[in-house]
């Protein structure tokens, strides 16, 4: 598990170093840092690894170029052939000095030298925007961006950040007709800690293999805690001889209507497959058929459950559905509350429940002013939320928003899948997998294993992680456009190797 951390938060840390070591020491180590990656990459892409290599430095005005700089004039110093372009002219006064210094030579003019350069280098190094800059790129430095396309045609290594990337949220979209100009990498170099575009999507995608340097920051408050598979691993409830199937845990699910029979199938295959001890199915009869002739290990009708999974494939025009989703909350235990049994969310829910919506329930959730369960039509005068937007501009801050307006755990559904749990300002972050799951009826599966892990025990904001990861995982495993319900077979196989390992 590692951390990713808001730039105030880095910030901090940095001004309580240099307190101790001065400004000047804390950019040499970052320089040093950022040298000997740059290097490393070249090992490994040509013969005489750093000797005799083409670099380019893209310098911007502040520390950030003042970091770039430093690493040139060590490149330089092992036998590269270093140029720099400063994009507005102006440059860290000490480290243009110390780069000149080794011989390495100035690209003079604007962007268009500048892009010829770059097509000739064998490395790249972006240097114009730090973690202080806003996103998007202004002047030559667009023009840059727009003349060689996001990512340059060679090696390109960032310094702390592509330019023009939010660092922060709100993010700006980086594909599609309101993309900012930006800039894109190979690997970005990082001081102190992973910043939240390092693992956040949009700006995830932009930064390539993230390598953090330590630069002797002090300890720092995250924002996020980014699991990673051992994570999943360590903590899966994995049965010993002493367990029967109560034990592993009952898994309850009220899911499926006439209209969406598939959702029940698709929850109960993510229940089994990741392990339940016992599956009950209360919802629709009309799919009992279908369960019994892919999963008869199910059984049906009521009894004493650890988790409810609810809401996968509920009609919302059902007049019975505020009174369907009461009556399992009445029961008292842990609920995987999902898709139409969102939007009708009472005041107050059993300690220990799940939300997991995408980010357009969530938008929803958050933007209405009343309780819809008493107050609307089910299937009609929908009730107007924010904009889905605002929700991946800004995914953090929803889910704590929702978690705490709730007072439930909140599993954020999406390209980068954030778990946030009421009154805990670190958020869990997913491991992160190809995008093949975004297929109708994924949410379900995740529902379903979200469902046994809360039955076994695990609480909440754990078992809602360890599911999202689990699925990515298994989609990583076996690329391609697996449906959810063969993906859903896939699992047991994934489990007994993490395990394993």
């Amino acid at each position: 598990m590692f951390e990713a951390y808001e730039v105030a938060a880095i910030r901090a840390g940095e001004d309580a170093a240099i307190a101790v070591v001065g400004e000047d020491a804390l950019m040499q180590r970052a320089a040093a840092g950022l040298a000997q990656v740059v290097a490393d990459e070249l090992e490994t892409r040509r013969p005489g690894g750093v000797a005799g290599a083409r670099i380019v430095l893209l310098i911007g005005p502040g520390n950030n170029g003042g970091d770039a700089l430093f690493a040139g004039a060590e490149l330089s110093r092992r036998g590269a052939h270093v140029s720099a372009w400063r994009a507005t002219g102006v440059a860290h006064e000490a480290g243009w000095a110390a780069l000149m210094a080794t011989g390495a030579t100035s690209i003079e003019g604007r962007a268009p030298g500048a892009t010829a350069a770059t097509r000739a280098a064998d490395a790249v190094v972006d240097g114009l925007l730090g973690i202080g800059g806003r996103p998007g790129l202004r002047a030559d430095m667009a023009e840059y961006a727009r003349l060689t396309g996001p990512k340059p045609p060679t090696l390109t290594v960032a310094v702390d950040t592509p330019s023009g990337v939010a660092v922060d949220p709100p993010f700006a979209p980086l594909t599609g007709d309101d993309a900012v100009p930006h800039l894109a990498a190979d690997v970005t170099v990082t001081f102190g800690g992973r910043k939240l575009c390092h693992v956040l999507a949009p700006g995830r995608d932009a930064c390539g293999r993230v390598v953090a340097v330590d630069i002797g920051l002090p300890p720092l408050t995250p924002a996020l805690a980014c699991w990673e598979p051992a994570d999943v691993a360590a903590r899966w409830p994995v049965p010993t001889s002493g367990d029967d199937k109560y034990a592993r845990g009952v898994v309850g699910l009220d899911v499926g209507s006439p209209r969406y029979p598939g959702a029940a199938v698709l929850a109960t295959l993510g229940a089994l497959y990741s392990g339940a001890g016992f599956v009950r199915y209360a919802g629709e009869p009309s799919v009992k058929e279908s369960l019994l002739a892919g999963t008869p290990s199910v059984t049906f009708g009521t009894g004493r459950v650890q988790a409810w999974v609810l809401g996968c494939g509920w009609d919302d025009a059902d007049p019975a559905t505020p009174e369907r989703l009461a009556a399992r909350l009445a029961d008292g235990v842990p609920c995987v509350i999902d898709a139409t049994a969102l939007e009708f969310l009472p005041d107050h829910l059993p300690e220990g429940c799940l939300l997991t919506p995408h980010a357009g329930e969530l938008a929803r959730l958050l933007g209405r002013d009343r309780v819809p369960g008493r107050d609307r039509v089910p299937g009609r005068d929908r009730v107007p939320g924010r904009d889905r937007a605002d929700i991946t501009a800004d995914p953090l801050a929803a889910a704590h928003e929702a978690a705490d307006r709730f007072g439930a755990t909140v599993l954020l559904k999406g390209a980068t899948q954030v778990v946030a749990a009421p009154g805990d300002p670190v958020a869990r972050l997913a491991v992160p997998g190809p995008a093949w799951t975004a297929q109708a009826g994924s949410g379900d599966v995740l529902a379903g294993v979200c469902g046994t892990l809360m039955a076994a025990g695990l609480p909440a904001p754990d078992a809602a992680v360890m599911a999202a990861s689990l699925q990515a995982l298994a989609a990583a495993r076996h690329p391609g456009p697996y449906p959810p319900d063969v993906l859903a077979t896939r699992l047991p196989r994934l489990i007994a190797r993490l395990v394993a390992a």
